[in-house]
């Protein structure tokens, strides 16, 4: 369902692979979150940091999925860290069932060594995230 003016399907699919598995999209999102933190007065690294997840129904497609019990829901499950702007800093994406302190453990341990000023993560009550910040 791309515009008429872009390249065929799997030309743009190919470049977006390529890109994904080159870290070509992390590297943008990088480059954009500390030009906009800048812009916002905000030191380029940010020092603390918000966590959640959300539960998502998908259709039948090929992919991993679980059910989430809590919320009664057949999908996947993304937990998303952002600064305190909102700016994305990590996104997880896995299967509904994965408990959101299990999906907290993964996201913190993409954490470590690629935010050296991040010292406060806030979550709800449901995560209870334990992490000692100075242990990264």
């Amino acid at each position: 369902m791309l515009p008429h003016e872009f390249p065929p399907w799997k030309t743009v699919y190919h470049y977006f692979s390529l890109w994904r598995l080159k870290g070509v999209w992390e590297h943008i999102n990088a480059v954009l979150r500390t030009e906009l933190r800048i812009l916002y007065s905000r030191k380029p690294e940010p020092s603390a940091a918000i966590l959640d997840s959300q539960s998502i129904k998908t259709t039948e497609t090929p992919g991993v999925r679980g059910y989430d019990a809590g919320k009664k829901i057949k999908g996947r499950k993304r937990h998303i860290l952002v600064d305190t702007v909102g700016l994305l800093l990590i996104v997880v994406v896995h299967a509904a069932n994965i408990q959101d302190r299990d999906g907290a453990k993964i996201v913190l341990e993409q954490v470590t060594g690629r935010f050296s000023r991040l010292q406060l993560i806030w979550a709800d009550a449901v995560t209870r995230v334990n992490w000692l910040i100075g242990s990264m």
